[in-house]
């Protein structure tokens, strides 16, 4: 099983604190603070029935990816994956599928988090902002990956020290512990029409507005190449990450519609800031501004270099310019770092330029594009598990549960959100440009599949 895997060159600078750190902060992003207050608008305390559903899909695949990565770690995670359980077809269209939605996603993180620093600091205008943050990341990545794991380190340490407080502050106000609060009972959860006030359609329509929030966590695998000991440290990552992002999740929605009523969210709004206001934390916009603009630019950074890497990895297997497979004295792939960069400073401009028209072609190309990555992952899994028991059974440290059977239950989970995305009409321009993209990759694959039969 090991004898056809490359040593990495790239450098082990990670340690298994920056890994847990990154598995943890690497999902907890604006889609949490800000966007979770359009699935509450659609299916009020459902919402958690929601983050549920949505969080064991992305729990199961974090288990999926946790199993081939501790047996067979590399740069490239889940490209690598699957390429050797499908063929070369499969391991170019996930690992060039995965790139784009992370360059074109980097688009939208530095804008966001430039129109936060652009209403702190009005005189200086969004795009010098942009640049300012794509220079600065593109800096940290081109030195040592251990700036990166640093930089990831403190940013995930400030957005869960900020969702622990929260989760506190919430639940002494549910029970009428912090000053001028009364306990607020179960009338929010039953009153407005109930617990699933919109039904289990609602809760539907939660998950597809909640589901790719939860994109993010492959990072980890990918990083875990470059720690000590990478079959022990992604192990230790998964395990931790997947509860305990479970926890953060589920339980700060719960937070929120126990304490409002769900008819108070406002889609665009943070639900954050309205239960911080409502108990009376002064500042409460300022502070969860400050809290969306580090995970912004934590996104950003972990974005920067998981499209990087998984660049370089392809190079590596002759999926991508073999121009991108210099590395630094430090054991940095700056050309696959600069490469990633210049397609990210494009989709900046489209973004900045024509919001509305090319990027929004772009955004919806890649909208569903995790899912399809995800069931690849899963696919994988079934392939590999198999062999993985032949060959080199003692490598399977950390198994999947319930194998095949939670697989497959995953497998037809995403089958089932992507066919209601069709039906979905906010969601069916994403499904239908994603589907055209991964068409297109496709396609480019089986032309350099069949030309390499006829050398």
């Amino acid at each position: 099983m090991h004898d056809s895997l490359p040593a990495e060159p790239l450098s082990h600078g990670l340690k298994q604190r920056h890994l847990t750190m990154l598995g943890l902060g690497g999902v907890i992003g604006a889609g949490l603070f800000v966007g979770s207050g359009a699935g509450i608008a659609v299916a009020g305390p459902g919402i958690v029935v929601s983050y549920l559903i949505a969080g064991a899909i992305a729990m199961l695949v974090m288990r999926m990816l946790g199993e081939m990565s501790s047996a067979m770690p590399a740069s490239g995670s889940f490209s690598v994956h699957a390429e050797r359980a499908l063929g070369r077809w499969a391991g170019f269209s996930v690992g060039w599928l995965y790139w784009f939605l992370l360059v074109v996603v980097l688009a939208v993180e530095a804008t966001g988090a430039a129109k936060i620093a652009n209403g702190w600091a009005p005189g200086v205008p969004q795009w010098a902002w942009v640049l300012i943050f794509m220079v600065v990341f593109t800096g940290a990545n081109l030195a040592a990956v251990k700036n990166f794991g640093e930089f990831e380190f403190w940013f995930a340490a400030l957005k869960i020290f900020a969702i622990v407080t929260f989760l506190v502050l919430g639940l002494l106000a549910i029970f009428g512990v912090l000053p001028d609060t009364s306990a607020v009972g179960l009338s929010n959860l039953t009153g407005q029409g109930g617990f699933l006030p919109a039904g289990w359609s609602g809760v539907v329509s939660g998950v597809l507005a909640v589901i790719f929030a939860f994109g993010g966590l492959e990072v980890v695998t990918i990083a875990a190449a470059e720690s000590d000991d990478p079959a022990r440290a992604v192990g230790r990552a998964v395990r931790s990450a997947v509860w305990r992002i479970l926890f953060f999740y589920v339980g700060s929605m719960l937070v929120i519609v126990t304490l409002l009523p769900w008819t108070s969210m406002k889609p665009g709004q943070s639900p954050y800031v309205a239960v911080l206001d409502a108990i009376g934390i002064p500042y409460a916009g300022q502070i969860m501004n400050i809290v969306v603009f580090v995970a912004l630019l934590s996104a950003l950074n972990a974005n920067l270099y998981g499209s990087s890497r998984m660049v370089f990895s392809l190079a590596e297997r002759g999926e991508a310019p073999k121009s991108l497979l210099k590395v630094s004295g430090g054991g940095v792939p700056r050309r696959a770092v600069l490469a990633s960069v210049a397609f990210g400073f494009i989709s900046v401009l489209l973004n900045l330029k024509w919001p509305d028209s090319v990027f929004l072609y772009m955004l919806n190309a890649v909208g569903a594009v995790l899912l399809f990555v995800w069931a690849l992952i899963a696919v994988s899994q079934l392939r590999l598990r198999r062999r993985i028991e032949r060959e080199a059974p003692e490598t399977l440290t950390l198994k999947m549960w319930a194998f095949p059977y939670l697989t497959w239950a995953a497998l037809a989970a995403m089958a089932a959100v992507l066919v209601l995305m069709l039906f979905d009409d906010s969601a069916r321009p994403q499904v239908l440009w994603s589907a055209g993209a991964t068409a297109a990759v496709l396609l480019v694959a089986g032309v350099r599949e069949l030309r390499t039969r006829r050398v």
